[in-house]
């Protein structure tokens, strides 16, 4: 149930899912009877909406992008754990319990032998 979720909310926070949302709402506003600024106010509230999802999209990569080479870089981190975000998110609970199972076990470590 979740992957067409979020499948959808991928391709309508880029780009070409913004033009059919824009569409959508042209389409729309012939098609009803109302007031021309009726009209004006709900497209630019959807084109406002559009454009916020893009950027957010592209903040988001961005940031995961470095994320991701920061991971790679240190000699310490496991590299397994780049890519979690396109998982499922059976998976990714199972890898935040490991991960917070491993930490756990460490400060263990170092209470003990400190």
């Amino acid at each position: 149930m979740d992957k067409p979720l979020y499948a959808l909310a991928e391709f309508f926070s880029k780009p070409p899912g913004f033009y059919v949302m824009l569409a959508a709402a042209l389409v729309c506003a012939l098609l009803t009877s109302a007031t021309l600024g009726t009209y004006i106010i709900s497209i630019s509230a959807m084109c406002l909406t559009g454009v916020v999802l893009i950027q957010n999209y592209r903040d988001t990569s961005a940031m995961q992008a470095k994320l991701n080479e920061i991971i790679v870089a240190l000699d310490a981190a496991r590299n397994e754990v780049v890519g979690l975000e396109h998982a499922s998110p059976a998976a990714i609970d199972a890898e935040l319990k490991d991960i917070e199972n491993r930490a756990s076990a460490a400060s263990s470590r170092e209470v003990q032998g400190g």
